[in-house]
């Protein structure tokens, strides 16, 4: 009550727990990926933004520790495209160059349908980039991805509706529409 001389309670802001982050390495590390096209980039973006956010105690909004994580990611990739452009750019001979030694796995076929996913995703506008990021990679509801992206709910489902035609259409061959009457013989069957 207001004359009362009672203080109110003050609620318990969550606060990021730092040993639940392992469970979302994976995810970040896919989201990182589709950011920057590359696996080796995607390591280095995930292991920053974990040193950013272990750096300090970190309070958690509403849309959840995956949601703050991806904000996170982004504004970390953001900063280091920023440094990037700040500075000189060498180039180097092709006898400085080391070719890097393939990965093994199991499902090679596998393998180049992912990274050719991923390739298709890194090629996307950055809008589009970061909504499928967000939602298809690091498993967010749209409403987390909007939160962390900062938009609205509807923009995030248009964005992902274009983004995924574009990535379907990029890794389908191209094939001419069926017209009524030039498919096969249903009759004979």
């Amino acid at each position: 009550m207001p004359g009362s001389g009672r203080v109110a309670s003050v609620t318990s802001v969550p606060r990021l727990d730092p040993t639940s982050l392992g469970g979302h390495l994976d995810a970040l590390y896919r989201a990182g990926w589709a950011l920057c096209g590359s696996r080796e980039d995607a390591e280095d973006l995930v292991q920053e933004t974990f040193a950013r956010v272990l750096a300090k105690p970190r309070t958690v909004n509403a849309g959840g520790e995956r949601a703050y994580l991806m904000s996170t990611l982004r504004n970390t990739f953001y900063s280091r495209l920023r440094t990037a452009s700040r500075r000189p750019r060498t180039t180097s001979t092709l006898d400085e160059v080391m070719a890097i030694e393939p990965r093994v796995t199991s499902q090679p076929e596998r393998a180049a349908e992912v990274s050719e996913i991923f390739a298709a995703i890194a090629d996307l506008p950055e809008d589009f980039r970061l909504a499928i990021a967000a939602v298809d990679i690091l498993g967010l509801t749209y409403g987390e991805a909007a939160t962390a992206l900062g938009t609205r709910e509807a923009t995030i489902t248009t964005r992902l509706y274009r983004a995924r035609q574009r990535i379907a259409q990029q890794l389908s061959d191209v094939l001419p529409p069926v017209r009524e009457g030039s498919g096969p013989d249903r009759s004979l069957a």
